[in-house]
């Protein structure tokens, strides 16, 4: 009966204030009979007392002294089920008149939880009482919540115990439907506690390699769970500007040894993947431990730091609105003569030299960093690190990398199609930055030496492109990677497209290659160890027994670091009055008068 079914399945539906027991009313089993009257307790405002309760029979009668109504289950004989034997009377109390109930305990809530903690894992305690109190009527307390919340994470994702328990099993299969990955792990200790892990699917290494710019991010995100850690990251970026995680760690401390054994699995993934490894910059905080790790791993690669950090040191330093507006001037500039120029304007402000000497320009000026950043001054991994770290920190270690699994074959699939629906010789991106490229040529005179030299002059100086060498005296051209404004006056000027003179990882065939390779997914526990090859004589990943990690959260609610997405861009530049110098207007609009 409809009825009935209301009462077995209480967690999914609200039991109507007129529902009561009818003796003969069957249960499929004990614990669904608890499950039950507890729900119908709670659903009509009264408190019961259980007199009575295992495997055979459960008795409970109304808590208030002098009321009449008792229930008496009692299992079938020769099967399962239980029934509803007597039943007496209605309650004559005036029931419950507040908002606490004796019924709500951690466990219904958990119950009660569970469908919403489904659709949305990131639902706060605060959020999780609220809604008990709308629906159900009762007040429950944030402890109850929290640990309700608890209790159904881990009854709907296994336990966080369960996930280091069940991880080397888990590395085991990431090999077997994708060949070609990388996931390995380490535990230490005499009861192999976890310490780090490295994971690297195969469509993202060839996706890196085949279609990517040689570029890549590391960065790192706190893990505010149960037993701390960091969330290890390196990214490429992909044709269009976005950013393509290429591989992931989980380590139990940012300590220099975790550091150091990330960034040396990186450079093997990618080692044993090319004999042609391309030059890469890489981006990153100015962290001892990871530039020394970058060093030693890769040794020829260019090294440059996040401008966030840099020009959040200068600003603290001198706290001058016009000092940080030529700082990132000075960032921008392609010329070492220009750079000079705007130092020098500095100078007249205040005295930067202490200042530069710390912070050498090679480290964040455009002019003398030897590598290409294709633009990329701040981190843009940092962002997506932050959101995984907040939505997986509750999370088991299995169940995190599962999540990060999911969203890469999101994107992957996302990205594909979209690959697929262009025409056009380069990404969306690239062709807006050569279609302003061709309009600003226009103004531009060309003079053309020999087959490949031209000189370009204009009203405000003379610029010499090479187009055999993708040169151009400005340095825009081989900073970015796409043609200038020079370099297409000099291209259009023999007939050439531009478009075919942008460095290849623009192109949209290369965007297509990026995702061209699924990843493929990880089949459920249950069929892991069906799965095994069986060879005799070889140790099985999934015998390997991990404990958890020995570094464990303190007591008390955990301090959740904010982080603001405006502070990862460059701040607005502030505007400088011409007339009286005055910052926060601009000459049109200054009050004083000529």
């Amino acid at each position: 009966m409809e009825d009935d079914q209301i009462l077995v399945e209480p967690e999914q539906n609200l039991i109507p204030s007129e529902q009561t027991l009818a003796i003969g009313q069957e249960f499929p089993d004990v614990d669904t009979c608890r499950r039950a009257i507890k729900d119908m307790a709670i659903a009509l405002h009264y408190e019961l007392r259980v007199v009575k309760s295992d495997r055979s029979r459960f008795i409970a009668k109304c808590s208030k002294e002098g009321c009449p109504w008792r229930v008496h289950i009692a299992k079938c004989p020769g099967v399962p089920t239980f029934t509803v034997r007597t039943l007496q009377g209605e309650h004559t109390c005036e029931g419950v008149r507040d908002l606490h109930h004796q019924q709500a305990t951690v466990g219904w809530v958990a119950r009660s939880v569970e469908a919403r903690l489904r659709d949305n894992p990131q639902i706060k305690p605060k959020e999780i009482l609220q809604d008990i109190r709308e629906q159900h009527g009762v007040a429950v307390s944030y402890m109850q919540a929290w640990r309700g919340k608890e209790r159904s994470m881990a009854a709907v994702n296994g336990t966080l115990e369960d996930g280091y328990r069940l991880l080397p099993a888990y590395c085991e299969q990431i090999g077997k439907t994708n060949p070609g990955s990388v996931a390995t792990y380490k535990g230490i200790g005499p009861g192999n506690a976890f310490q780090r892990l490295f994971v690297s699917f195969r469509a993202s290494i060839y996706g890196f390699l085949n279609g990517c710019r040689p570029l890549l991010e590391i960065d790192k995100a706190d893990l505010k769970g149960k037993y701390l850690g960091a969330l290890l990251c390196a990214s490429a970026v992909d044709a269009d500007d976005k950013m393509f995680p290429l591989a992931f760690g989980v380590v139990d401390s940012e300590s220099d040894d975790n550091w150091r054994w990330f960034v040396s699995e990186l450079r093997k993934t990618l080692g044993v993947n090319t004999d042609k490894m391309p030059v890469l910059t890489i981006l990153s905080e100015r962290k001892p431990q990871v530039v020394k790790a970058v060093e030693d791993n890769f040794p020829t690669a260019f090294h440059g730091f996040c401008l966030r950090y840099v020009s959040e040191n200068f600003r603290d330093e001198f706290k001058n609105p016009k000092l940080l507006n030529l700082f990132w001037s000075a960032v921008y500039t392609l010329t070492a003569a220009e750079f000079d120029a705007k130092v020098n304007e500095m100078m007249q402000v205040q005295d930067v030299m202490p200042w530069l000497q710390r912070f050498p320009p090679n480290m964040w000026a455009v002019a003398f960093f030897e590598g290409i950043r294709y633009g990329h001054f701040s981190l843009g991994i940092t962002e997506i690190l932050y959101n995984l770290s907040l939505e997986c920190h509750e999370l088991p270690i299995v169940q995190t990398i599962e999540h990060i699994r999911h969203q890469l074959t999101c994107w992957f699939a996302e990205r594909l199609n979209l690959a697929l629906s262009y025409n056009s010789v380069l990404v969306p991106s690239a062709e807006k930055l050569i279609s302003e490229a061709i309009a600003d040529s226009r103004c531009y005179q060309v003079l053309r030496a020999n087959k490949v030299e031209f000189e370009i002059v204009s009203s405000e100086r003379t610029n010499i492109v090479d187009t055999q060498a993708r040169f151009c005296s400005c340095r825009r051209w081989q900073i970015y990677g796409i043609p200038c404004a020079h370099a297409a006056a000099a291209l259009l000027s023999c007939g050439e497209d531009p478009r075919f003179y942008a460095h290849d990882c623009f192109s949209v065939t290369k965007y297509r290659e990026t995702y061209s390779q699924p990843i493929y997914p990880i089949p459920d526990r249950s069929h892991w160890n069906s799965s095994s090859s069986g060879l005799q004589g070889v140790v099985n990943k999934a015998d390997v027994m991990l404990s958890p990690p020995s570094i464990r959260r303190p007591p008390g609610r955990p301090k959740m670091k904010i982080l603001k997405m405006e502070s990862l861009k460059r701040p607005k530049r502030i505007v400088q009055c011409g007339r009286c110098h005055l910052l926060g207007h601009s000459q049109k609009k200054c009050s004083l008068q000529n």
